[in-house]
Formats: structure tokens, C-alpha cells, sequence
């Protein structure tokens, strides 16, 4: 079997512990079993240790666990799963949160930002939260995205645009608008927001994918990216005068494409990422491509930062039957985006 990836630095990832409830302490556990078959990069688990072993139990899953400072979770690794723990318990059963849930999931990701910003963690990889749990414990973020922005401004002292990427090998696709109506699209996109959006995202993959001279597809709103004209004048009017400014600026960017011909294989050879205008327009290809592979990257921060591409799945926590995959593959690209080689290695 092949080693754990080795981690920059001597640094762990920070993987929080997400809505406890829910299959994120079932994947972190799955995770670090697979460490050595499926290379799984060190990582450390923010989350109550008294809580992840009785999970562990509860799976049948031997996983001996070490209490460590984020600095110790490196050389840990590969004999226990490290746990940094948080300072309450943990009371929440699979599938049903309780008012354990809402505090472990905020400070989990409070302690996370902390870490990686203090230079104690390479990265922050967040498992999947349970938003409608934290707002009725009073969070007042719309989500994992903007209070992870929110945290990093109020520590950087200045404004932070994140911008959401869903990132596998084969595809990488930033919606502009995401979690609003269809019908409110038109209304809040504007040639400004696409400008804004692609050059955050051009950046990033500069920066972080080492791709020298990024180049961006901008899907069309409408059917046949408005058909000049005749099915809507949005791309004419907003998104044609986006490239031209994004290319008078020296950005590599074509567009507005029609979008149902911007997926296949041939096509995809053409681009870096593709903004798309609203969510599942950008969403459903890249989980068809890849559902079980698919990573969330929070464009924008002055940290990496990669989640699972689901949910909190509920309805099979604690049984054993969540598949890893998409965690580890988040682990993987965290790794991999924070790593100092990245600049100039890193394949889209």
C-alpha cells in the first residue's frame, strides 16, 4: 500500500467536525482508514473526542484516537486519527442534531480559520453543516461561505469576495449567481458581479492551480446564449460586455457560449473553468461528471479552503454506509492547492 501523501511543512490540514448529526465524523473516520490505500493527506479533526469515539464505536470501527495541539497532528497521523478538541460536548445522535449541534459546528470552523491563519494548519476542509440547525440556533450568515469570508475579514481588516468553485478532474465550474430563485437571476447578475466573479476566479487559478494564463468560458443565460436576441436580450446586454472588459484587461475569457454545448469532451479541452450564470447550470454537469469526486473551493480567501461536494445525509448517519470519496478528494486538492509546489504543478 502506498503512504499517506506527506503534508507542507509538517502541517495538517484542519478538518472540521461539521454538523455532528450528520455523516462528517462517519467520512473523517472512513478517511483516515483510507489514509495509506487511497493517499490521504495528514489531517487533524476539530470535534469533541468523547463524541468521535462513540461514533467510531457505533460503526464498529477500531480508529485509536489522539488528543493533539495542531502542530502535533502531522507526526500523529499515521498511527492515530488526530482530534484537536473543541471545549464543549458533543450530545447530538446520527440523524437527529440537538443544541450540541449548532456550537460544536460554529466553533469547529471558528478554531479551523484560527488555526490556518495563525500558520498551525496548511488548510481548512469543512464537512458538510445543516444550515436550517444553525439558523435556529441564531447563526446569521446565509452559509459555510460567508461566514468562513466574514471570519477571515475580520482578522485580514479587509473586504473579501468569496466565489464558489465545484472543481473534479475532468471540470471546473463557478456558478455567478447561487443559492436565489431562477427568477431572481436576471435581476441580480450585472456585467460588474461577472467581471468581479471571473477576475477573482482567473486569479485563483493562477495563484492556486499554477495555470499560467487561465482560460474562463462564460455560459450564455438563455437558450443559445440568447439567439441574438430573439430569447432574451441579457446576454447581449450583460454578459458580451463582461468578456470585453475582462479581455481588455487581459484575461483570457470567451462568451457567452451556448450552455448546452459547453460540456462535452471536446469542449472542455478548451477552457480552465467555466462561469456559469446561476446554480444548476453549473452544478448539474459537474456532478454528473463526477458526483462522488466533486469538490467545493472557496475562491477569494487568503486560505485554501475545499468541503464535499453533499450534504449532511441524515438518513444514513452512523450506519456505515457514507462513502468518503468526496472528502477525501477535498483533502487531496486542500492539500495539494496549500502545498508551496503548487504554483507551478498543479493540473487544472
Amino acid at each position: 500500500m502506498s503512504a499517506p501523501v506527506p503534508s507542507a511543512s509538517g502541517r495538517a490540514l484542519a478538518l472540521t467536525v461539521g454538523e455532528p448529526a450528520g455523516i462528517g465524523p462517519d467520512i473523517a473516520l472512513a478517511a483516515w482508514c483510507a489514509r495509506q490505500a487511497r493517499q490521504v493527506p495528514p489531517f487533524y479533526l476539530i470535534a469533541d473526542p468523547q463524541f468521535i469515539a462513540r461514533r467510531a464505536a457505533l460503526l464498529d470501527c477500531t480508529v485509536p484516537l489522539a488528543r493533539v495541539r495542531p502542530q502535533e497532528a502531522a507526526a500523529a497521523f499515521a498511527d492515530a486519527l488526530p482530534v484537536v478538541p473543541l471545549e464543549a460536548a458533543i450530545t447530538a445522535e446520527p440523524g437527529r442534531p440537538d443544541a450540541s449541534s449548532a456550537p460544536a459546528a460554529i466553533g469547529a470552523i471558528v478554531r479551523a480559520v484560527a488555526d490556518v491563519m495563525d500558520g498551525a494548519a496548511l488548510a481548512v476542509v469543512t464537512n458538510p453543516i445543516a444550515k436550517a440547525v444553525l439558523y435556529r440556533a441564531g447563526f446569521a450568515d446565509p452559509g459555510h461561505t460567508e461566514y468562513l469570508a466574514r471570519l477571515a475579514a475580520e482578522r485580514t481588516g479587509r473586504r473579501l469576495r468569496p466565489v464558489m468553485m465545484l472543481w473534479c478532474a475532468e471540470l471546473a465550474v463557478v456558478p455567478v449567481t447561487i443559492h436565489i430563485p431562477l427568477k431572481e437571476v436576471p435581476l441580480r447578475l450585472s456585467a460588474e458581479l461577472i467581471v468581479e466573479t471571473a477576475t477573482i476566479t482567473a486569479r485563483a487559478l493562477a495563484e492556486r492551480f499554477g495555470i499560467a494564463r487561465p482560460r474562463l468560458a462564460l455560459a450564455g443565460l438563455n437558450p443559445h446564449a440568447g439567439e441574438d436576441g430573439a430569447l432574451g436580450r441579457e446576454d447581449a446586454e450583460m454578459i458580451a460586455p463582461a468578456v470585453a472588459r475582462l479581455r481588455a484587461e487581459g484575461i483570457d475569457a470567451r462568451g457567452p457560449l451556448p450552455a448546452d454545448t459547453l460540456f462535452h469532451a471536446v469542449a472542455r479541452a478548451t477552457y480552465d473553468a467555466v462561469l456559469c450564470m446561476y446554480h444548476d447550470q453549473a452544478l448539474i454537469p459537474v456532478k454528473t461528471l463526477a458526483f462522488d469526486r466533486a469538490v467545493n473551493v472557496t475562491l477569494g480567501l487568503p486560505f485554501v479552503r475545499t468541503s464535499p461536494d453533499h450534504g449532511t445525509a441524515f438518513d444514513i448517519a452512523g450506519t456505515g454506509k457514507a462513502d468518503p470519496s468526496s472528502l477525501i478528494a477535498a483533502l487531496q486538492l486542500a492539500a495539494r492547492l496549500a502545498a508551496p509546489a503548487a504554483s507551478t504543478s498543479m493540473p487544472r
